[in-house]
């Protein structure tokens, strides 16, 4: 689905991406990388053609890029959580970014625009997208758009984790997981 906007940024289009376009999904983990000043992240290793396109393909994952003549001005990633506690789904914004140049004209909001289509139309009862203290533009665009709730966030590491207070590790794991399923 694609739409166009007559705001102050002439002549851009909105769409999502899929398997084929591997080239404009690299140009948005670049733009990322700027915007975010993390290179690293976004560039260092980056994975290869049949990853991508795989994500991309994938359903619950929606990349949205705003473009003029196959050029990538600005674009999000999106996730969807399907929930438990009752049969809906939520979204969440991970990553939202404009070229400098092409900011406050109305990409972003064009962006958040086509992802809350999306998420009618995908059963989603909300989107959610965490804003940084620092980031006031973003912020400011988060306020207009939606309603804010203070939360907190934690990143929690992956692998090998601290015995609990007063575990023997020579007499086995502190704890066991059941299998999935039993």
């Amino acid at each position: 689905m694609t739409s166009k906007t007559d705001g102050p940024e002439p002549g851009f289009t909105v769409r999502r991406l899929g398997p084929g376009d591997i080239p404009s999904m690299r140009a948005l983990n670049a733009l990322f990388g700027r915007t975010f000043a993390e290179p690293d992240t976004y560039g260092a290793a980056p994975p290869d053609d049949a990853y991508l396109a795989d994500l991309l393909a994938k359903a619950h994952v929606a990349v949205l890029v705003a473009e003029r003549d196959g050029t990538v001005l600005g674009g999000l990633v999106a996730y969807e959580l399907d929930k438990f506690e009752r049969a809906r789904r939520e979204i969440y914004l991970y990553d939202l970014a404009v070229e400098a140049e092409h900011r406050r004209r109305g990409i972003a909001t064009a962006l958040i625009r086509q992802l809350q289509t999306h998420a009618a139309g995908r059963g989603a009862w909300v989107i959610f997208v965490q804003g940084d203290p620092g980031d006031g533009p973003a912020l400011a665009l988060y306020e207009r758009l939606g309603t804010r709730e203070e939360v907190l966030h934690f990143d929690l590491p992956v692998g090998a984790l601290p015995l609990p207070l007063g575990a023997n590790p020579s007499k086995g794991p502190a704890f066991a997981f059941a299998p999935a399923g039993g």
